[in-house]
C-alpha cells in the first residue's frame, strides 16, 4: 500500500490527474454495471414468476389428462371382456380361435375408448407375448424393449407405470401388468401399453409461455420420463429435481431459461426450457448498446481528461524547463520556441515572477563579475607596482654575469633558470595554457632543485609530443612537483624518482606525477585534499588545484591521489581532451 502511495506521489501531475479520472470513471462504471445487474436480475424473477405461473398452469392440465389415460388404462385391464378372452389364450387354444380372439380384443379396446385424442396406439400383449394394437401410428415393440416395458410394469404389481421409451421423445407410455381378477387368483395374463402424444399434449395445455420454443422436460427423481429435446444434457437438470426455481443452463451452443417445479400429485418434477435469446433478445441489445456506449463514453472522457491535464502541466513543464536551463549555468532568460501565450492564471503568473527573477539574478552576476574583475585588475596592478618585473630581471641578469666572471656556473644556471621561472609564471595572463608551456616551468623548477639535491632528484617527462598542446589551468603541475620533493624526497636517502605522464581516453585526458617516496597514510591524503593541511612549499595545495579545475571544466574532473606507505605516491589530473595555443 505505502508503496503504490509512493508510486503515485512520484507521478507527473498529468499522470496522477489521468489515473483521477480513470480511477472514477471505473467506480462508477462498477456501480453502473451493479444496478444494471440488479435490474436484470429483477427482471429475470419476475420472468421466472410468470414462468412459474404458467407452469403451473400448465402442468396441472397435463397431468389431468395423464390421469384421464391412467383411468383409461384402467378400464381396459379390468375389462371383463379383455379379461376373459385374455384367460382364454393363457389356456390355450387353436389358432382360428385365437384369430378371433385377437378380432374381438382389438374391437373391445376402441369401444372402451383407447384412440384417445392424445393416445397415438394402445398395444395390449397376451401371455403368449403376441400383441394387439389399434391406432394410427401404432409401432413394434424390440424385445429388448418389450422386456424393459414389462420389468417396470412388474414392479406396480398391476398399478399404471409411466415409462419414456427410447424414440427420440415422441412418446410416453402408459404401462399396466394385466392380471386375471376371477376369483381374485391376480395371476398375470398380458401386458398393456399406451403410447401417449406427449408432445401434442405440451402444446395444447402450454398456454402462457414466453415463446414459442418452450421445450418441456418430466424427470421421476434422477429419471427422465419424458425429454422434448433430445441434444440437451439432462444430467445438468438432476440436482434441480423434487424443487421449484429457475435457472440459465448452456448446452449445445445454446442459452436456455429453465423453469422447474415439482408436481403435487406425483413425485414427478417439470421443467420448461425457453430459448434465452428468444426472450432476452431485446435485452441483449439494451445491454449491447449499453456496453457501446459506455465504451465511447469512457474513450471520450478520457481524451478530455488528457487534454484538460496537458493544459494545465503544459506550463509547468516548460517553467520546469526553464529552471533546468538556469540550473545548468545558464541565467539568459529564453522565451519557448513556438509555445502558446501563457493564460493569466497561476501558472502564468509563475512564469512571470521566474523570468523577472531570473532577470535580476543575471543583473547581479553581471555586476559581481565586473566588481570581480576590477578587483582582480587592481590587485594585479598593485602587484606590478610593487615588483616591476624589469627591474627583476635586470637584478637577476646582473647576478648571473657576476657568477659566470667568478666562474661560478651553478649560481649562474640556477638564476637563469629562476628567471625563466618568473618570467614564464608573470608573463602568462590566461587561467588556462598548454601542457608544453606547464613543463616548460617545472623544467625550470626541477633545474633549480637539482642544484640543491644533485643525484638524489631523479626527474623524467615522458609525454607524447601530440599531447603537449592539451590544455590545463596553469600552474597546477609544478605544485605536485614540489609535494613529490617535499613528501618524498626529502623523506629518503635513496634516489627520488619522479616521473610526469600523460595519456588519453576517449574524452579525457589524464596527466599524472608519481614518485617512489615513503608514501602517506590514507587518512593523510584525504586531510590534504580537503585543506585541514597547509601544504609544504609555495602553499597552493591539492583542494586548491581540485579547485580550479572544476571551476574551470565542471565536476566532472579534477584529481585522484593513489598512495600507500613505503610504495610512493601517484597524483593524475583529469581534464577534457581539449588543445590549447
Amino acid at each position: 500500500m505505502f508503496r503504490l502511495k509512493a508510486l503515485y506521489m512520484n507521478l507527473r501531475i498529468k499522470h496522477k490527474m489521468f489515473v483521477l479520472i480513470s480511477v472514477i470513471m471505473i467506480v462508477v462504471a462498477a456501480i453502473g454495471y451493479g444496478v444494471q445487474q440488479y435490474v436484470y436480475q429483477f427482471y429475470d424473477k419476475e420472468m421466472y414468476k410468470q414462468s412459474s405461473k404458467a407452469l403451473s398452469l400448465s402442468s396441472l392440465n397435463i397431468e389431468n389428462e395423464l390421469r384421464k389415460i391412467e383411468r383409461l388404462t384402467f378400464r381396459l385391464a379390468t375389462d371383463p371382456t379383455i379379461q376373459s378372452y385374455l384367460r382364454s389364450i393363457k389356456s390355450g387354444g387353436n389358432d382360428y380361435d385365437n384369430f378371433i380372439v385377437r378380432k374381438t380384443v382389438e374391437e373391445r379396446m376402441v369401444n372402451i375408448g383407447a384412440l384417445d385424442k392424445y393416445v397415438l396406439s394402445a398395444q395390449m400383449y397376451d401371455f403368449n407375448n403376441k400383441p394387439y394394437a389399434v391406432g394410427g401410428t401404432t409401432v413394434v415393440f424390440s424385445q429388448t424393449q418389450l422386456d424393459a416395458i414389462m420389468e417396470a410394469a412388474l414392479v406396480n404389481k398391476g398399478g399404471n407405470t409411466w415409462f419414456a421409451p427410447d424414440d427420440n421423445g415422441k412418446s410416453l407410455i402408459a404401462a399396466r401388468e394385466l392380471r386375471s381378477f376371477n376369483q381374485l387368483d391376480l395371476d398375470t395374463i398380458g401386458l398393456l401399453a399406451l403410447r401417449v402424444d406427449i408432445n401434442k399434449l405440451f402444446n395444447d395445455h402450454a398456454k402462457g409461455m414466453n415463446s414459442e420454443d418452450a421445450k418441456l422436460i418430466i424427470m421421476k427423481e434422477k429419471d427422465v420420463l419424458y425429454a422434448d429435446i433430445p441434444d440437451f444434457t439432462v444430467e445438468e437438470l438432476v440436482p434441480l429435481a423434487g424443487d421449484d426455481g429457475y435457472k440459465t443452463f448452456s448446452s449445445g451452443g445454446r442459452q436456455y431459461f429453465v423453469t422447474y417445479m415439482k408436481s403435487g400429485n406425483t413425485d414427478w418434477t417439470y421443467f420448461t426450457l425457453i430459448p434465452y435469446d428468444d426472450i432476452f433478445q431485446s435485452t441483449l441489445k439494451v445491454k449491447k448498446t449499453i456496453l457501446i456506449f459506455a465504451i465511447l463514453l469512457f474513450v471520450l472522457i478520457m481524451i478530455a481528461a488528457v487534454g484538460f491535464a496537458r493544459s494545465i502541466t503544459e506550463p509547468i513543464e516548460r517553467l520546469n524547463a526553464k529552471m533546468k536551463r538556469v540550473q545548468l549555468g545558464h541565467f539568459d532568460y529564453v522565451e519557448d520556441s513556438g509555445g502558446r501565450m501563457l493564460a493569466m492564471d497561476e501558472a502564468g503568473q509563475m512564469h512571470r515572477n521566474f523570468r523577472i527573477m531570473v532577470e535580476r539574478i543575471n543583473e547581479l552576476i553581471q555586476e559581481n563579475y565586473v566588481k570581480q574583475l576590477t578587483i582582480r585588475d587592481t590587485e594585479f596592478k598593485a602587484l606590478q607596482a610593487q615588483i616591476n618585473p624589469h627591474f627583476l630581471y635586470n637584478t637577476l641578469e646582473s647576478i648571473n654575469w657576476s657568477a659566470k666572471l667568478s666562474n661560478q656556473l651553478h649560481i649562474s644556471h640556477m638564476v637563469e633558470a629562476l628567471g625563466s621561472l618568473l618570467r614564464t609564471s608573470i608573463s602568462l595572463k590566461e587561467p588556462t595554457i598548454p601542457l608544453s608551456k606547464e613543463l616548460d616551468i617545472v623544467r625550470h623548477y626541477i633545474t633549480i632543485q637539482k642544484y640543491r639535491f644533485e643525484e638524489r632528484l631523479d626527474f623524467h617527462a615522458e609525454v607524447p609530443e601530440a599531447l603537449l598542446h592539451i590544455g590545463m589551468p596553469k600552474l597546477s603541475l609544478q605544485p605536485l612537483v614540489e609535494n613529490a620533493i617535499n613528501y618524498g624526497l626529502e623523506q629518503m636517502i635513496d634516489t627520488c624518482v619522479i616521473r610526469v605522464e600523460a595519456y588519453v581516453e576517449g574524452d579525457m585526458a589524464f596527466v599524472s606525477v608519481t614518485d617512489n617516496g615513503m608514501g602517506m597514510e590514507e587518512e593523510f591524503v584525504q586531510q590534504l585534499l580537503s585543506g585541514q593541511i597547509k601544504p609544504k612549499g609555495s602553499g597552493l595545495g591539492l583542494k586548491n588545484i581540485e579547485d580550479r579545475i572544476k571551476l574551470l571544466y565542471g565536476d566532472a574532473y579534477g584529481l585522484t591521489v593513489t598512495s600507500k606507505p613505503n610504495e610512493g605516491t601517484k597524483v593524475t589530473l583529469m581534464l577534457p581532451n581539449e588543445t590549447r595555443d
